[in-house]
């Protein structure tokens, strides 16, 4: 972490933030990357949970720091090795004023692994359930299919949805707001994609009454528009302060910055699958074999990237370079593993072992308004590469357009070697490891977002092994292992860990979240 970094990050940590006086008002927050539905189960991706997380709850919620709370669930414990017990909360209901009850769980489950045309599902986090049984309206037990102590931070990400309004609703249907009844802290007023996400107060929540009677999201994805709303009072808040207007805000008194470390790891998913790989040939434009396919092109690419220079020079310092998954200090990690270095000869050397010593041709994609600075990364690791003779043409476009395209079909992704993000929802390193580089197993949850096709049947023994395991020092230990096993294999190659920036009116402030998420209900009152 850079000096200015710390620097700010201290200043922002001393800052004191006040009770809401019993006044409400309603805010306007500016978002750098548009949620693409409205239904809580359609994609499971940050811009979208984070405006879902405002109208649904989830059976237990998440703290600033993703430590685990009660939410429509009071307790949960197991009763066995294969059985959980979760006592619901009585008296929620949801905005339309019908009771929630364990059929709204079993529903809701049975529903957010199977939506049709989901880009990112939510299976994995229901893999794990071999039966649900309802006891009692506020009771409900599920059984495993196997021990499983990962099962309340699982459901921790997945929201509950009425079966009286959700069943037989599509996501138009949510998106038009006419199923899109939860029982969270707001309600839905009006969703205009591209325009304006407008919520109001939830006068019955359980939880109590929202400080804000109303709040807009507006996406905003130019990083110039959106800092500009601000600094005009267009807009109340804006998330994804653009890194290079950090030092400039800092000194602005009318502006009040807060800042935290996230869980996302920014990172290059390569086609370790198929034979022939798209958009990479030799240097005549000829079809080549998947240079993928040998370790030593993998190794050679890591090695090519010089990731303090994207930190410092892309990022303005307000990042740290990764080597693994998930940050030093998370549940998981490894102590074994050391960033990369930057090395370009032994690229080259690497390269030529591998039968490729004048390299060959390849487009890498990436999406222009999703992640922070997410084209300016692609293309300074497209001139890495050029620097150790991969011809590296770069392809980015709208995330709307991307994440499709990247997923691709049947037949695999589009690309060949793609700029992706991943933000642990769980907080710990399963999440990464079971949905990045597990081979591929739908019925298991396992390898959804796996856009590359890796698959190590090592790495998924260990794997499999660590989500049985119900001793908390043998799992971190067994998701350390597979960690290490599946960087040394490069499953794929990791840059950095994204720093978040919220900038807001001085009188507010923003509690960072460890999950990026924008959340109104984390804008509070600062002292001045």
């Amino acid at each position: 972490m850079s000096k200015r970094l710390g620097t700010l990050a201290a200043g922002i940590a001393a800052a004191t933030f006040a009770a809401m006086p019993a006044m409400a008002e309603d805010i306007t927050i500016a978002l750098a990357s548009e949620a693409t539905s409205i239904d809580p189960h359609f994609h499971n991706t940050g811009n979208n949970n984070q405006i879902v997380t405002h109208l649904f709850d989830a059976l237990i919620n998440q703290g600033s720091n993703q430590e685990l709370l009660p939410g429509l669930a009071v307790s949960w414990t197991p009763n066995d090795d294969t059985t959980w017990e979760f006592r619901l909360r009585e008296g929620v209901t949801f905005h339309d004023g019908s009771p929630f009850t364990a059929d709204d769980v079993v529903f809701s489950l049975e529903r957010a692994p199977d939506v049709p045309d989901s880009p990112s599902s939510f299976a994995v986090s229901v893999a794990s359930i071999t039966e649900m049984t309802v006891v009692d309206d506020y009771t409900i037990r599920f059984t495993t299919d196997g021990p499983y102590p990962l099962l309340p931070n699982d459901l921790s990400i997945v929201r509950i949805v009425s079966r009286e309004n959700g069943e037989g609703a599509t996501t138009a249907d949510y998106n038009s707001g006419e199923a899109a009844i939860g029982t969270g802290p707001f309600t839905l007023v009006e969703y205009v994609p591209g325009d304006r996400i407008v919520l109001a107060a939830n006068d019955d929540y359980w939880g109590g009454r929202p400080e804000w009677d109303q709040v807009t999201f507006r996406p905003i994805t130019s990083d110039p528009a959106r800092l500009a709303a601000l600094l005009s009072g267009d807009v109340d808040v804006i998330g994804n302060v653009p890194t290079q207007d950090i030092s400039q805000l800092a000194d602005n008194p009318d502006v009040r910055l807060s800042q935290g470390v996230s869980n996302r790891v920014i990172y290059l998913h390569i086609d370790s699958r198929r034979d022939v790989t798209p958009l990479v040939t030799a240097k005549d434009g000829s079809e080549i074999p998947n240079p993928f396919l040998d370790l030593r092109v993998r190794q050679a690419i890591s090695m090519a990237i010089d990731r303090n220079a994207i930190v410092e020079q892309v990022m303005e310092g307000i990042a740290i370079p990764a080597g693994q998954l998930l940050p030093e200090g998370f549940f998981g990690v490894s102590e074994n593993i050391d960033v990369p270095q930057y090395d370009p000869d032994g690229a080259q050397a690497l390269l030529a072992e591998a039968g490729y010593p004048d390299g060959f041709a390849l487009t890498i994609a990436g999406p222009n308004d999703r992640y922070i600075n997410d084209e300016q990364i692609v293309q300074a690791i497209a001139q890495m590469l050029s620097r150790v003779g991969i011809d590296t043409a770069v392809e980015t476009m709208p995330r709307s357009v991307y994440f499709g395209r990247a997923t691709g079909d049947e037949n695999g992704s589009e690309f060949s070697l793609m700029l992706v993000g991943w933000g642990s929802g769980t907080g710990e390193a399963s999440s990464p490891l079971r949905a990045l580089l597990a081979t591929k197993d739908p019925e298991a949850g396992l390898g959804g977002t796996n856009r590359g096709g890796y698959s190590n049947a090592e790495f998924d023994a260990i794997l499999a092994e660590a989500m049985r395991s119900v001793n908390d020092d043998e799992r971190a230990a067994l998701l350390a292992q597979a960690t290490e096993i599946a960087m040394a294999d490069v499953g794929l190659i990791p840059t950095h860990f994204q720093v978040n920036t919220w900038g807001s009116r001085l009188d507010l402030a923003y509690i960072p979240r460890t999950d990026e998420y924008t959340l109104a209900m984390n804008v509070v009152r600062a002292d001045q």
